[in-house]
């Protein structure tokens, strides 16, 4: 199963619990999310009017080689966070929103489950 299926499938977190496959999909995106320049990439295309960054931005905004950052875009790719368009000579990432949107659902309390947790905080 794609990933973006497992995680438009998977009922939020406070609902049901995730079965395995679910578990280990889900696992995937935060794996990706949990290096600090992959995080960065993300927040820089997230962050880009017009949606969208040339992979010459990306790599100027670091301090690492060309195959590096190439090797971090390909793992965003992999788990649906990002997808990417070739223009002659560069190519061009942009953020794929049902997945940010997927990932979100699945961690958003309902609301009288965060109305309990804040009053337990209290």
């Amino acid at each position: 199963m794609e990933l973006l299926e497992i995680l438009e499938c998977s009922p939020p977190l406070t609902r049901e619990p995730l079965d395995a496959e679910q578990a280990a999909g889900v696992a995937r995106v935060f794996k990706a999310l949990g290096d600090p320049v992959r995080l960065r990439i993300l927040s820089i295309v997230a962050s880009r009017a017009g949606g969208e960054v040339c992979v010459c931005d990306i790599t100027d905004a670091f301090e690492l080689s060309q195959p590096t950052i190439s090797h971090h875009l390909k793992v965003l790719k992999e788990v649906g966070l990002l997808t990417s368009e070739r223009r002659a000579s560069w190519v061009y990432y942009r953020l794929v929103p049902e997945t940010l949107g997927d990932l979100s659902a699945l961690l958003t309390l309902p609301a009288s489950a965060a109305a309990a947790a804040t009053a337990v905080s209290r």
